[in-house]
């Protein structure tokens, strides 16, 4: 059996108005983020949404799918940093995730830009949270070697 990784939301009242908590139920390793509808549509207001949790999951999940490909490629990083930007928009009558955007700048001795940039969308196409959004949301990823 794979591992299983669970996380628990308690949610107050409507949409509009209702906010809510998440929690990592495994790990523990977070508990109580609140989270609202105007953080996904309007202003965080320091709460979090579904879209920010899913760029943090396609960031670190894209971080570790490169760090092994270029680990196998036997060019392995010395430093990656990666951000994500979910895309979350009306679409018709309802709302989507549109687009999923990687970033990543990285210092990797021995490989060029050409190297780098080929190893980056090998690793969106090949990362399992990417897998999970394939054909449904737009995914990118700019690459920049640094020294």
């Amino acid at each position: 059996m794979g591992m299983v990784s669970r996380a628990a939301v308690v949610w107050e009242g409507d949409l509009m108005s209702g906010k809510g908590t998440v929690s990592a139920v495994g790990s523990k390793a977070f508990g109580g983020l609140p989270v609202s509808w105007a953080a996904r549509t309007e202003t965080p207001s320091g709460k979090t949404s579904p879209e920010e949790l899913l760029a943090s999951a396609h960031a670190s999940c894209f971080a570790m799918a490169f760090s092994a490909g270029l680990g196998r490629a036997k060019t392995p990083p010395t430093r990656l940093e990666v951000s994500c930007a979910v895309t979350f928009d009306k679409v018709g009558e309802g709302w989507k995730v549109k687009s999923s955007a990687l970033e990543v700048k990285g210092m990797v001795p021995g490989l060029d830009q050409a190297g780098f940039q080929a190893a980056a969308a090998a690793a969106k196409d090949g990362c399992p949270i990417s897998q999970a959004l394939k054909g449904n949301v737009e995914l990118s990823v700019k690459a920049a070697l640094s020294r």
